[in-house]
């Protein structure tokens, strides 16, 4: 099919935990084609390969657009904290090590007593940090080469625009920035990363980096002469700022591999409160507030026991209804950074209890989720569901 009669559309990937998905939309918002597949991994531990993570993308864009479609721009969200160092050309010289990655807390532990935080930094430092993703990248002999550190969601976008930048909802993720004063703290970044020259221009999401460098697109024909590549960022607050452009104030829930509470805060708020991180609202003024917990690793955790497995899907697809044992303590949530789930000392061993415990308890963090970020936003509305545990 001659290019001049592919349908225009606007392509955006989001390169989660646990799956990445590519989504084409024409200029009226309507799905013309989605993908989506397992975000590769590592096969000996959790950490990812970011070259197979970029192949993996660029086949599922040329999968949607097929024979009918034509990009005019593309974008890409996901993952907050996983990031790579690269060359001079934007190759990745180590893997990415994941924000779940138990390793991290013994690296955390090390450095704790030397990140000395206030509640001027976007996010409390925990393991999760980038930071903690620096230290163990410099450990790699390839490191000696590096050149940059790119943020692993926002990789495929600099290599196709063909510059390094850092979006500035995933400049907070790191730990070592300060979005009121758009600066890094640099004895963080080097007492961690090394040398600050490392990171890349911090740009505000929607801005448009320049045009779309990929041969393969451009050999299969579904690029339009004047496509452009526009910086995305973190998934949760880019997935909150779409809900809000069709219910104005709605407070999001992304329930992915990570559950995070987003509310957008008008009033260009410097300081965080506890247990709320912040980043740049996107294309307007104020900031966004986020309850960051963890969803599916406790699911999968409590999941080892198959009676307790059967449950729990029973109890997800309504099949059964929850014994009401949810704020009875049976189940302690794996908090992040590796923390390990447990259940208490005095939780029955019943299949169903321990489903409804676990389930339980996950429904009302993500409930005092919501109540922790309504008291700082400007704007309270509806309560809105997104992510693959919505389904």
């Amino acid at each position: 099919m001659p290019p001049s009669r592919r349908i225009p559309v606007s392509v955006g990937i989001d390169v989660g935990t646990t799956n990445t998905k590519v989504v084409a939309i024409d200029r009226y918002g309507v799905v013309m084609a989605r993908a989506g597949r397992p975000t590769p991994r590592d096969a000996t531990d959790l950490s990812v390969r970011a070259e197979s993570v970029l192949d993996a993308v660029e086949d599922m864009v040329l999968e949607v657009c097929g024979d009918l479609l034509e990009v005019q721009a593309l974008s890409v969200a996901g993952v907050g904290e996983d990031g790579v160092l690269v060359d001079a050309h934007l190759n990745p010289l180590t893997p990415a090590l994941t924000w779940y990655d138990p390793r991290r807390r013994e690296i955390f532990d090390a450095l704790a007593d030397h990140l000395h935080g206030d509640d001027t930094f976007d996010v409390e430092i925990d393991p999760v940090c980038s930071m903690v993703g620096w230290v163990w990248a410099r450990r790699w002999e390839a490191s000696d080469a590096a050149q940059g550190w790119v943020s692993l969601t926002d990789l495929a976008a600099a290599r196709w625009a063909r510059r390094p930048f850092l979006s500035d909802t995933l400049a907070p993720r790191t730990g070592a920035w300060r979005s009121r004063d758009r600066a890094w703290a640099v004895p963080r970044v080097e007492a961690t990363l090394g040398d600050p020259a490392l990171l890349p221009p911090v740009v505000a999401a929607g801005e448009v980096l320049g045009g779309v460098a990929c041969d393969a697109f451009r050999d299969a024909g579904i690029l339009a002469p004047d496509a452009v590549t526009v910086a995305g960022g973190h998934d949760h607050p880019i997935a909150a700022w779409g809900v809000r452009q069709m219910l104005p104030g709605a407070v999001l829930d992304s329930m992915g591999t990570a559950e995070v509470v987003v509310a957008r805060d008008g009033s260009d708020a410097g300081h965080r409160r506890p247990h709320v991180d912040i980043a740049p609202a996107i294309r307007q003024s104020g900031v966004t507030l986020l309850h960051v917990e963890e969803l599916a690793r406790n699911v999968q955790w409590a999941s080892r026991e198959p009676e307790v497995a059967d449950e729990i899907r029973a109890l997800l697809v309504g099949s059964r209804a929850p014994l009401e044992v949810w704020e009875a303590g049976y189940f302690v949530r794996g908090a992040r950074g590796g923390v390990a789930p447990a259940y208490a000392k005095d939780a029955p061993r019943d299949p169903r209890v321990r489903a409804s415990a676990v389930l339980g308890a996950l429904a009302v963090a993500g409930r005092d989720a919501v109540d922790v970020v309504s008291p700082g936003a400007t704007e309270r509305g509806v309560v809105r569901l997104a992510g693959g545990w919505v389904r």
